[in-house]
């Protein structure tokens, strides 16, 4: 299994990771122990980091199925613990799978771009469909300026070109 200072080496990892959690979340992962489950309060007592940024870092990193717990009970007070591991060992995972996911989303606005035609007010900047420029009389409906025709054709080449890349990532181009 890879470290954590491996895997925050990489640029690309460290970014996303950085982007998700925030400068203060990657200082709790470089000092997180290594193996075993530990509570919010013991890593913030180990690693010098604010409780609640622990809290919000390892809700974050689960949401993402980078972080699991264990929940044990006491039996006298009724009190939850939460004991915590990381699962930076999926993160490849993770990121694939958001990459996909990105990749849909782009594949569906193509789509959007291709399948209609698109009018512009000039002065008011917004770009309507055929449709909705039609029942407007093609006037814009909040200035009553006449809509133009808007040519979509370097948006549509723009999001070929980014699923393209984003294909040839993946290895499904």
């Amino acid at each position: 299994m890879v470290s954590v200072t491996e895997l925050l080496d990489d640029p690309a990892i460290n970014a996303y990771i950085l982007r998700m959690i925030g400068e203060e979340g990657i200082e709790l992962l470089r000092r997180f122990p290594e193996g075993g489950e530990h509570s919010d309060e013991e890593l913030a007592e180990m690693t010098g980091v604010n409780l609640n940024t622990v809290r919000h870092t390892l809700y974050t990193l689960y949401e993402r199925r980078l972080a699991e717990y264990r929940r044990l009970k006491n039996t006298e007070t009724g009190w939850l613990t939460y004991l915590w591991h990381l699962r930076l060992d999926r993160v490849h995972d993770v990121l694939e799978e958001q990459v996909r996911d990105a990749l849909e989303h782009l594949d569906a606005r193509l789509a959007y771009e291709e399948k209609n035609d698109f009018y512009m007010c000039r002065n008011c900047s917004v770009v309507y469909t055929f449709t909705d420029a039609a029942n407007w009389n093609f006037e814009c409906p909040n200035c009553e300026e006449m809509l133009e025709h808007f040519d979509n054709e370097l948006i549509a080449v723009a999001l070929r070109k980014r699923i393209d890349r984003i294909k040839e990532s993946l290895g499904s181009a």
